[in-house]
């Protein structure tokens, strides 16, 4: 029997540590609801929040800068990738502008959503 708790509590240390490397490193934001799964950790993320601040990967730019970042962030990557985590009440002009972006640089975008 002592066996076999020393099992379970093992099991139970590996779960726990495995499921805190499990989350990403993301803003607070509430994203739109839709079904399926969107995120890819290869990806770098781009974020705008409610008040139309742009992040990309946590960090805060400018939004005239904001190509010119992603060009330099995405250099050299083979299969650049873009998540889009536009916040709920996002006027859609700002999201197309990130979606602009990346089809003239040739970016693989994929937007963020909650699950439903």
């Amino acid at each position: 029997m002592s066996s076999m708790t020393d099992i379970v509590f093992l099991l139970l240390i590996f779960f726990m540590i495995t499921s805190t490397l499990v989350t990403t490193s993301a803003l607070d934001i509430l994203l739109p609801k839709a079904s399926g799964i969107t995120e890819n950790k290869k990806a770098t993320s781009v974020t705008i929040t409610k008040d139309l601040l742009f992040y990309i990967d946590n960090k805060l730019v400018d939004e005239e800068i904001l190509e010119q970042d992603l060009l330099a962030l995405l250099a050299g990557k083979e299969e650049p990738t873009i998540v889009l985590r536009a916040e709920e009440g996002v006027p859609i002009e700002k999201a197309v502008k990130v979606m602009d972006i990346a089809n003239r640089n040739r970016y693989k975008v994929i937007l963020a959503v909650r699950p439903k």
